[in-house]
């Protein structure tokens, strides 16, 4: 059966590249279609196949609560989506919304009455890779690889060209159709606060700012009039639909804040990586054909890595975040999870540590630099990341990108991976 998977924040607006483009990473040295993944969801798979694990099927949600388990995705992290999107749209509605679950790596879409499981997971060396999970009983569980149906959408120009997530904002009307011709809204970290969460659900307490989850509109929202308050700083949803079904009934406004810049952050980590790969696999065979030494570097391969840790340090340092007019606070355990995974430096401090005041961390570095996606880049990439995160964190760089970075910030950060990450610069470390 030919699978649609779509696994979107709040709607799939198709922005597929031309053929030519998404056979990019069909060939050599990506090959995505026919390279074998190895992640998480992979490695579970194998562990079932050989006897070592199972996942015992529950009669009401059935392989979920198994499933988050397994993967250690907490049910806290749970986001519901209204808007009628993935492959399972036919049963989404704002009564009967879907609901998504992530940990690090893994991202898990779940439909009350749905037939599939609906998963991604960042694999080190294919990017995004996607999969389903029927919901039927079996006598063993089976993860189904999805490849290009899927990539109509995750491959294309809203993932930049690879296999990624699409996080999209959009005005929906009551039966969860979105309102196409009112456009939509691109969601990372650089989105404002007012852009955010159309057609999700929101619990959460943000004081004055305004977002566009827990409403539908009638028409386009410059025709439905004044604007729908309702749905703003709502610690219950419940009486928006019944909440049987689900794990939780809540959809943590601290877990979609810290979603939108993973997701994100993950497309990064793999357009690094596919876009390195590719020049340093034509270096190579430019050198064999022109009888140059298999390490002369071409100005052409220097360009792309070079941008390559360019974008990841813009993306990691959190540039461009508008900052929170006013606190932010989730409804779940999620915040305290989340910043208790760790790693921790001795003193305590940690890229997870959340500031939720004026911005999204309290020391604004990514926490996937520990992420195995990160750590698997060519190490090219990698070295000039180190190089040009140095030069930002300890000067003399004072570029405009990085002009949120207080001093203090930029000692936290430096001091903190010092401390957590075998690949900072020795330097950091001290004597």
């Amino acid at each position: 059966m030919l699978v649609r998977f779509a696994l979107t924040i709040a709607a799939v607006i198709a922005g597929g590249l031309p053929a030519g483009a998404v056979d990019d990473f069909e060939r050599p040295p990506i090959a995505y279609s026919e390279t074998a993944a190895d992640n998480a969801i992979s490695r579970l798979q194998a562990r079932i196949d050989a006897g070592k694990t199972s996942l015992p099927r529950d009669d009401r949600l059935g392989y979920l609560p198994a499933l988050l388990d397994a993967l250690d995705v907490p049910v806290s992290s749970q986001m519901l989506v209204f808007s009628k999107t993935s492959l399972q749209q036919q049963r989404i509605t704002p009564q009967n919304p879907r609901a998504l679950y992530f940990n690090d790596d893994v991202y898990v879409g779940y439909v009350r009455g749905g037939t599939v499981l609906e998963l991604s997971v960042a694999d080190p060396r294919l990017g995004t890779v996607f999969y389903t999970l029927d919901q039927d009983p079996a006598e063993r569980a089976t993860f189904v690889r999805q490849t290009e149906d899927c990539l109509i959408c995750h491959g294309g120009s809203q993932t930049a060209g690879v296999p990624g997530h699409v996080v999209r904002s959009v005005y929906v009307d009551a039966s969860g159709q979105p309102i196409f011709s009112a456009g939509s809204h691109r969601v990372d970290h650089t989105t404002p606060l007012i852009n955010r969460f159309g057609g999700w659900y929101v619990t959460g307490t943000h004081g004055p700012q305004q977002h566009l989850g827990n409403v539908t509109f009638r028409k386009r929202p410059d025709h439905d009039g004044v604007d729908d308050m309702s749905g703003l700083n709502r610690i219950d949803v419940s009486d928006r639909f019944g909440t049987a079904g689900y794990p939780s009934g809540h959809s943590d406004l601290v877990a979609l804040m810290v979603f939108a810049h993973q997701a994100a952050a993950h497309n990064a980590i793999t357009k690094a990586g596919f876009e390195s790969r590719a020049a340093l696999h034509r270096e190579a065979a430019l050198n064999r054909e022109l009888g140059e030494a298999a390490d002369h570097r071409w100005p052409s391969t220097t360009t792309v890595l070079d941008a390559a840790a360019e974008s990841l340090v813009e993306c990691f340092l959190l540039c461009d975040e508008p900052p929170l007019a006013a606190a932010i606070g989730g409804t779940t355990d999620f915040a305290r999870e989340f910043s208790s995974r760790g790693p921790t430096a001795p003193d305590g401090r940690s890229l997870r540590a959340l500031d939720l005041n004026t911005r999204l961390f309290r020391h604004p570095c990514s926490y996937l630099v520990y992420d195995a996606s990160f750590a698997r880049l060519p190490a090219e990439v990698r070295d000039r990341f180190w190089r040009r995160l140095d030069a930002v964190l300890s000067g003399p760089d004072a570029a405009q990108r990085f002009a949120h970075l207080s001093a203090a910030d930029r000692t936290a950060i430096r001091e903190i991976l010092a401390a957590t990450h075998a690949g900072a610069p020795v330097a950091w470390k001290g004597p």
